[in-house]
């Protein structure tokens, strides 16, 4: 089989993997919230309203029904690509929901996945281009414990070192109270206050962003950090790499130029598992910085046993973690040919 017929196999066989994922993904979220304990019609109605009241409100909502004949109806609203109305926001749509939030979980995410990607590379490339010494030991303490401490406490000390302490820092949202947010195009408040010309919008939301997304991106770094260190420490003891210095070729230059470059191919792998610790670590960064997100309006939707929103918003990750992993798994394929067969 040639390379370019095994590439389009794979990538073939990919996408038709692509459904199931969803759908196991679909069926756990859908199970799962029917698993946990209390009631939808209490959480919206109260404990102490009338139980005529609440059947009706299960039987308008579907709860009534069996619960495969449940799961056969979310089937096919998904097919429809119809999320569902939200039992808490006054009859809104999850679509709505998402395009509302979404953007600032964007925002958070790409910030936070450049922050873990310059550190974790950094940090990883001086532990392992001097072995033995108080670098390598500092990179490896660095990774496991980045990799260790809980999201929610690391935000929490950060907030009282640089909000509440120094002051450097906004300690919660995304933009300034009394300063008119930008003009909306993307959604994203840093890249909008620029379309619209506004540097006073984009340093503002810059100083709101940069405390949740270092948080963020520091703690993901120490995965990046370690797998770059082993495969670098790696590459530096390959044979081309004793056949460069052999030929002259400056360390500084061996590192940069042949031995990282190829360290770096297992990265782009690990992007795609990141990616879903990465909205994990979203949840808990936007609850912790009251960031308006649409991980946090998840959390509130978990709080309040809206079902729909929450089956809405997971799917909605759900499919860009399945989209992210074939993405990573075609360009994986297309560098490395190994994968392929």
């Amino acid at each position: 089989m040639s390379r370019s017929k095994a590439l389009q196999y794979y990538i073939v066989l990919r996408l038709l993997l692509a459904p199931l994922q969803l759908l196991t993904i679909i069926t756990i979220v859908f199970l799962l919230l029917r698993a946990t304990p209390g009631d939808p019609a209490d959480a919206i109605l109260g404990g102490h309203a009338p139980q005529a009241a609440k059947e009706a409100l299960r039987k308008q909502l579907g709860l009534d029904l069996p619960l495969w004949l449940q799961y056969w109806n979310y089937l096919g609203s998904i097919i429809q690509f119809d999320l569902g109305t939200s039992l808490t926001s006054r009859g809104q749509h999850v679509w709505q929901i998402i395009t509302q939030y979404f953007p600032a979980t964007v925002e958070l995410a790409v910030c936070s996945m450049a922050v873990a990607l310059f550190i974790g590379v950094l940090v990883g490339t001086l532990s392992a281009s001097r072995p033995g010494t108080y670098f390598d030991v500092g990179g490896r303490l660095f990774g496991i414990i980045t990799y260790a401490l809980p999201m929610f406490w690391a935000g929490m000390i950060l907030q009282l070192i640089f909000s509440v302490q120094l002051g450097w820092f906004p300690n919660s949202n995304r933009f300034p109270p009394g300063l008119a947010a930008p003009t909306p195009i993307t959604g994203l408040y840093t890249i909008d206050s620029l379309l619209n010309g506004n540097l006073t919008q984009f340093f503002a939301s810059l100083h709101h962003l940069t405390l949740p997304s270092v948080t963020l991106g520091l703690l993901l770094s120490g995965i990046f950090e370690r797998i770059v260190r082993v495969n670098l420490k790696q590459t530096l003891q390959a044979d081309y790499v004793e056949a460069a210095r052999a030929r002259g070729i400056s360390e500084n230059k061996i590192l940069v130029s042949h031995a990282l470059k190829n360290a770096l191919i297992p990265v782009i792998t690990v992007l795609g598992l990141t990616f879903a610790s990465l909205l994990g670590g979203a949840i808990l960064t936007e609850v912790t910085f009251s960031w308006p997100g649409l991980a946090n309006r998840l959390y509130q939707a978990i709080s309040d046993r809206d079902y729909p929103t929450v089956q809405g918003v997971l799917v909605f990750f759900g499919a860009i973690v399945v989209s992210a992993s074939i993405l990573i798994d075609i360009l994986n394929a297309y560098v490395d040919p190994r994968i392929r067969y």
